[in-house]
């Protein structure tokens, strides 16, 4: 499996009363870190949007260990799991610039044709940049 690390920086706006990250946050920062994922395999989500395809999350799961703080370092590790098809599975976690784990978590997403909604398979063309062996 190929991973990828994002960094992110914590804003203050991303944190809640008692000075964490929000948890809901966490969802942005899966989804910039597996936009990175698709660029650095040579594919961006906007080369499959403008072909058709778009992405909708089917699931989403997120487990917490530790919090995250404002100002924060971040590095999102982030693989895709399996040969996508029809879906496609990301894992992620997050760590802090102490190295400590914060959470993982994955989200399962899946191909679409944007005219009609419907369900398709992974076209050929994008197979190659999607492998992950």
């Amino acid at each position: 499996m190929q991973q990828h690390s994002h960094k992110i920086r914590v804003r203050y706006a991303e944190c809640d009363r008692m000075g964490f990250v929000h948890h809901s946050i966490y969802a942005l920062y899966f989804e910039e870190a597996r936009t990175e994922i698709l660029r650095a395999k040579g594919i961006s989500y906007k080369d499959l949007e403008d072909d058709g395809i778009i992405m909708p999350v089917r699931s989403m799961s997120l487990n917490f260990h530790k919090a995250g703080k404002y100002d924060d370092l971040l590095t999102i590790e982030v693989q895709i799991v399996g040969q996508p098809e029809i879906r496609c599975k990301f894992e992620y976690k997050t760590i802090n610039q102490h190295g400590e784990l914060l959470n993982t978590g994955e989200t399962e997403l899946f191909f679409v044709r944007k005219h009609d909604l419907r369900p398709i398979k992974l076209p050929e063309k994008y197979k190659q940049y999607m492998q992950t062996r």
